[in-house]
């Protein structure tokens, strides 16, 4: 069958982009996040539930270090817009509370229920919120960071090129501090070709619309891209792509590529005080605002 995309079939494309496929062992990761998830929300000081918006799954738990003033840490869980929770990454915040850091970790409505385009609004949605009531919780509203994991890495980048001053709420142009996408994506015109578009429900106008690499940055935020080493090709293409698109046009760009991590273990990283990715999102989160 000849090629639909960069000479890639159908079928090669459905095993760049099945992430699930790649990693057998990924309903024990799951199962592995959702109980040490359930226990961290146990034991420390959060806050479930918070309404950003209308929908009902517009909320986000807030999770508070013992420092006010703190800065903030929006988190944008993945599954390809269509599966996942945010009870499933509560873990992640351990060790970035511990080191002083507020993360809020946002829920939004999933395919096939609502589009895409549904999907970057409500992510927009938590951050106008983040800014409007974060200095309510004790939080520093003027270091509000960004970071999300495969389809919140999208929409990490999606909130990069956000002109926040044209949107209501006298939210600045610079309300992003900075931003860190692990196993992102961003171009979306090879889902089309997969079943994963089943129930996103991508043409090819809609796909282009939501690429952030087709799109001009509103920032010059730092912007961390980082990919597990046993991640596909694919998945290492688009960070380096959007990593020279952006960088080209004025964004501190870095790559950070860790052998031997898929596309779960990768995230997980951001749990491990002593990682690399644990490392360079401190980094960007100890940043001071320009």
């Amino acid at each position: 069958m000849a090629g639909v995309y960069r000479n890639f079939t159908p079928e090669q494309l459905q095993a760049q982009y099945s992430a699930r496929a790649a990693v057998p062992e990924h309903p024990q990761i799951f199962k592995r996040w959702q109980e040490s998830s359930a226990r961290y929300r146990a034991q420390v000081r959060c806050t479930l539930d918070l309404a950003y918006g209308s929908s009902p799954r517009e909320k986000l738990d807030l999770f508070l270090p013992e420092r006010d003033h703190a800065p903030i840490l929006l988190f944008i869980h993945g599954g390809y817009w269509q599966a996942m929770d945010k009870s499933f990454f509560s873990f992640l915040a351990s060790p970035l509370v511990d080191h002083g850091v507020a993360v809020a970790i946002m829920n939004y409505d999933l395919c096939p229920d609502v589009t895409l385009d549904t999907i970057a609004r409500q992510a927009r949605g938590a951050v106008a919120w983040l800014w409007a009531e974060g200095k309510g919780h004790g939080l520093d509203r003027d270091r509000l960071h960004v970071a999300g994991h495969s389809a919140g890495g999208q929409l990490t980048a999606m909130m990069m090129a956000t002109r926040w001053n044209e949107l209501p709420g006298d939210i600045p142009a610079d309300v992003i501090t900075s931003g860190l996408s692990i196993s992102g994506l961003f171009e979306l015109e090879p889902l089309i070709h997969t079943a994963i578009n089943e129930p996103l429900g991508l043409d090819l106008e809609s796909a282009r619309r939501n690429s952030p690499l087709l799109m001009e940055p509103a920032t010059h935020a730092p912007l961390v891209l980082a990919v597990g080493g046993s991640e596909s090709e694919e998945f290492h293409r688009q960070s380096r792509a959007l990593s020279q698109a952006w960088g080209a046009r004025g964004v501190p760009t870095s790559m950070l590529e860790v052998p031997g991590l898929n596309h779960f273990t990768m995230v997980e990283q951001l749990a491990e005080p002593d990682s690399l990715l644990f490392s360079r999102a401190m980094m960007l989160l100890t940043r001071q605002p320009n």
